[in-house]
């Protein structure tokens, strides 16, 4: 296991997997970068984003190597949110220096060169990017005296604001049945037979007895009545579901954010932290020629 400060050279770096302090997976080691004064490794780049087609910077002060992993100190989301830089070329002073202050970290005094052992076709790329400094960084070693060693830098920093959702249980809806008793009346045509007296004449010639004397005799009379059964039939089917909608709400917080108060050797005072309404930054708005 290796830690941190413990990595003197970029052998075995790239291809390790990355985690991050939590344990959560980041992505694989693409390059890494050397510190142009120690020769030691300080930065990595991960694969990061949809299908790894970006890739950040990544501290390695505080990480640790076991086996084929490598665990950083930051988190996955600090990662994936570095400042964008192109991990091709040698990291200049004010890139370097924003990574350091997006991870809270104290800049060192080198620079830092792509290691030629990173990946395929680095090594030139690291060494041209060495050889010499651009124009705008010629100028801003003009201004702070040529030094490298930047002591005395002080690095403001700001809360930012992270929005994000989690699901969380707000009720539970029940379906149940019960019994309930309900009247209902119907009509249904019943029938039954009633009597009714038929009298014939008898006929001349027609051969019937006359017998007088006490008779009797008797019809039974039917009729329907209603009756009454009960089945019991399925008429319905219900079911429960769920519908998500989508609503917009109003978020807000208070965020601390740094600034920066100097005094020159003429007594003047200034602030520096926020740009202007133009976007002209503390040293336009300082009267006097730049130094």
């Amino acid at each position: 296991m290796t830690q941190g400060e413990a990595f003197t050279s970029a052998d075995g770096l790239a291809g390790l997997t990355a985690y991050d302090r939590t344990g959560e997976k980041i992505g694989s080691v693409e390059q890494v970068y050397l510190d142009d004064r120690t020769g030691r490794p300080e930065w990595v780049t991960v694969k990061t984003g949809l299908f790894g087609m970006k890739q950040s910077f990544v501290p390695l002060a505080g990480a640790r190597r076991q086996q084929d992993e490598l665990h950083v100190a930051a988190t996955k989301e600090a990662v994936k949110e570095a400042p964008r830089v192109d991990a091709d070329q040698h990291l200049d002073q004010s890139e370097e220096q924003d990574l350091y202050a997006h991870y809270g970290l104290t800049r060192s005094s080198g620079r830092t060169t792509p290691a030629a052992g990173g990946r395929a076709g680095m090594a030139g790329a690291g060494a041209g990017a060495g050889m010499g400094m651009g124009a705008g960084e010629r100028e801003m070693a003009t201004r702070s005296g040529a030094r490298d060693d930047h002591k005395g830098d002080m690095i403001r920093s700001e809360e930012q604001l992270h929005v994000g959702t989690e699901e969380q249980e707000v009720g539970r809806a029940r379906l149940r049945k019960v019994v309930v008793n309900e009247d209902v009346k119907t009509s249904v045509p019943v029938s039954h037979e009633e009597v009714r007296v038929v009298r014939e004449p008898i006929r001349e010639g027609d051969r019937t007895r006359a017998n007088i004397g006490e008779e009797q005799t008797e019809v039974t009379l039917h009729a329907e009545r209603a009756v009454v059964s009960k089945e019991s039939v399925p008429v319905e089917r219900v079911r429960l579901e769920t519908e998500k909608v989508t609503e917009t709400q109003e978020v807000s917080d208070t965020v601390r954010k740094e600034q920066i108060e100097f005094d020159d050797a003429k007594g003047e005072r200034g602030m520096k932290g926020e740009r202007g309404a133009k976007g002209e930054n503390w040293r336009d708005r300082k009267q006097g020629p730049s130094h």
